[in-house]
């Protein structure tokens, strides 16, 4: 386990790299740690190690391969365990592949971004920068795929027309922040609300819409733009950075 120097400035960018091996995340650690803006607060080859890190120090992104010591896939499960533990992380999967199936799992898991092990590392610097400033970072097929799933389900919650007319002005104008990429304190201060009061809004507007996390109504925003579009001057397709 790498430990977190010190000697570094607070403000930079911290980042949590959870890889399949040591040698591999150390490898990805070095290629990022000699960039200006980032500090590496860690790297961990299995999911527990990865929990036990996080608890431990201030981690901005964590950066997750799907495949961990623990065996395939497991990364999702660390993805799922920080969503449900701690619902404001922001999280990207390295993949080695864009398959469909991984795409798919990676964001209904929690992640707020993709990156494939084939790209460079100026285009991964990108990539943590635009998440950490509350976009997601996905590429034009990639979303078109995504929105295709959300458009073939039909939660119970979701399926009825008439349940989108039951949001209210504010709740509104909450969904057209989160569609915009705006951080929870950003919206707070757009909207003059308290952090807790927006927290409170996501709850609630998951439940109404039958989503089960941010970037799920993020998604959900843009296959109703009419529920966020003009409500508080951001465009919800602003919220995706395109690589």
């Amino acid at each position: 386990m790498i430990l977190p120097s010190e000697s570094q400035a607070p403000s930079l960018v911290s980042v949590l790299v959870a890889d399949q091996n040591l040698m591999a995340g150390q490898l990805l650690c070095g290629s990022l740690a000699g960039k200006s803006g980032f500090r590496i607060v860690g790297t961990a080859v299995g999911v527990e190690q990865a929990l036990q890190v996080f608890s431990c120090e201030h981690v901005d992104i964590v950066l997750i391969a799907v495949n961990l010591k623990d065996g395939p896939l497991s990364g999702f499960s660390l993805l799922r365990r920080l969503r449900a533990a701690h619902p404001g992380t922001r999280t990207i999967v390295l993949l080695d592949s864009m398959e469909n199936d991984l795409v798919l799992n990676a964001f209904r898991s929690g992640a707020r971004g993709l990156f494939c092990r084939s790209g460079s590392v100026k285009m991964l610097r990108k990539c943590l920068l635009a998440v950490h400033q509350g976009q997601v970072w996905a590429d034009t097929g990639q979303m078109q795929l995504i929105l295709k799933a959300l458009e073939s389900q039909t939660p119970p919650r979701a399926a009825n027309p008439k349940r989108n007319n039951q949001l209210r002005k504010r709740e509104k104008e909450v969904l057209a922040c989160v569609a915009a990429g705006l951080t929870n304190r950003q919206i707070a201060e757009q909207l003059r609300l308290s952090e807790h009061t927006v927290k409170n809004y996501l709850f609630r507007l998951c439940d109404k819409v039958g989503r089960s996390g941010r970037v799920e109504l993020m998604l959900y925003a843009l296959t109703h733009r009419e529920l966020a579009d003009a409500q508080v001057g951001h465009s919800p397709w602003n919220a995706i950075a395109a690589p």
